[in-house]
């Protein structure tokens, strides 16, 4: 009789474990790291968009203008998706919890195996702060366009690391997906940008991303 107990009882925490991972009806709870990721990189988004909205405004040259407008589309697209997915699950857009709580722990090991989940001012990492948002909305010309790079890459670096700390933390299809197509197209993107700045004698501000 000890086995069918045994039984029982596994089932009860597997169904214990899904309602907190998932709610009731297996869509992502408030507090999932899928809320959190769509909460945080909507907001991620948004910075990113307002920068490249900036420098294209300026009269950038060509490649920089086409770089500006490649960001604007893609992310606020995804922005898009992001709200729609919170929406779909029954969640707010907003919540009371510090930005990027969802990557430290959930029961999946993220406490050792995640990226680091803020900066030391505990922002999203990669955020520029209010003064370099400033400072690009005041330069002009070429070192308008470096700074933009510059920015722009390490916020990239940030939204890959949010991007592989989601990978890490869930299983489910559509938010997977779309981390992995940030992974990949913001990874492509900072090499380009890298080349960029190289052309106008710049480099990147220190990398965010740590290296095996």
């Amino acid at each position: 009789m000890r086995k069918p107990v045994l039984v029982i009882c596994g089932v009860l925490v597997l169904a214990v474990a899904a309602f907190v991972l998932f709610g009731r009806d297996g869509t992502p709870s408030d507090t999932s790291a899928e809320a959190g990721f769509a909460r945080d990189m909507a907001t991620h988004h948004a910075q990113a968009v307002d920068m490249a909205f900036t420098i294209r405004d300026k009269g950038p040259a060509r490649e920089i203008r086409s770089l500006a407008f490649d960001i604007i589309n893609t992310q606020a697209n995804q922005r898009g998706m992001f709200q729609g997915w919170l929406q779909q699950w029954g969640l707010s857009q907003a919540t009371d919890q510090r930005p990027m709580a969802w990557m430290a722990g959930h029961g999946h090991g993220a406490a050792t195996t995640a990226p680091a989940a803020t900066t030391a001012s505990g922002a999203m990492p990669g955020m520029a702060t209010p003064q370099e948002l400033t400072s690009l909305k005041e330069a002009q010309g070429t070192q308008a366009e470096v700074l933009f790079l510059q920015l722009m890459i390490r916020h990239h670096e940030g939204g890959v690391q949010m991007a592989e700390g989601l990978l890490q933390l869930s299983t489910r299809s559509e938010v997977v997906s779309m981390a992995q197509k940030i992974v990949d197209g913001q990874s492509g993107e900072i090499k380009l940008m890298t080349q960029l700045l190289a052309q106008r004698g710049a480099q990147p501000l220190p990398s965010i991303l740590k290296t095996s």
